[in-house]
């Protein structure tokens, strides 16, 4: 019995390759539309958080994962298992301060990059992959966290690694987002 087709490692390839491209061409005509990297940075955290608010669902039927009771099983999931589901990659995690709620993700391979060679001309402050923290906020804050995620550190612009900062702020009110009836 064979598997079906969407499964296979080739068709899932091939929709990394394309989702890459796409990722590139997508980030090519935001530079032309939009002069600072600053205004590009934002919009590719906005465009990620409201993939990460929709994506938190899918997520949580196809992982399986329960219930976490620190930052650090959390972080210790989206390194493990997000970044694994989605990208197929599991960057390690290191915690960055005493009171365990500042973490970093440290990517030795960064698929969304894997065909750009360096950042365009004129655009050293461009953070070509701030869509991935835009993912990051928009899934915690789904499952009531607030966290500021941003890169500490890129290969792109000459870093040793690739570096995704997370600082948990706090838990937010449930009440607040539950659906009225």
């Amino acid at each position: 019995m064979s598997r079906p087709a969407h499964r296979r490692p080739e068709y899932q390839k091939i929709n990394k390759d394309l989702f890459v491209l796409t990722y590139g061409a997508l980030v090519a005509q935001l530079c032309k539309d939009y002069e600072k990297d600053e205004d590009v940075n934002k919009y590719l955290d906005k465009m990620g958080y409201g993939i990460g608010t929709r994506l938190i669902e899918d997520f949580l039927a196809r992982s399986c994962v329960r219930r976490c009771h620190s930052y650090s099983e959390i972080t210790d999931i989206i390194a493990q298992v997000a970044f694994k589901m989605y990208l197929g990659i599991t960057p390690s995690v290191t915690c960055n301060n005493a009171s365990r709620n500042e973490f970093s993700l440290i990517l030795d391979k960064n698929p969304l990059v894997e065909f750009v060679e360096e950042l365009p001309a004129g655009r050293s402050s461009l953070c070509y992959c701030n869509l991935l923290c835009g993912v990051i906020r928009g899934a915690l804050e789904m499952v009531h966290l607030s966290a500021d995620v941003s890169f500490l550190q890129d290969r792109l612009k000459g870093d040793k690694v690739t570096e995704i900062g997370i600082t948990f702020l706090k838990k937010l009110d449930e009440k607040k987002y539950r659906r009225k009836k």
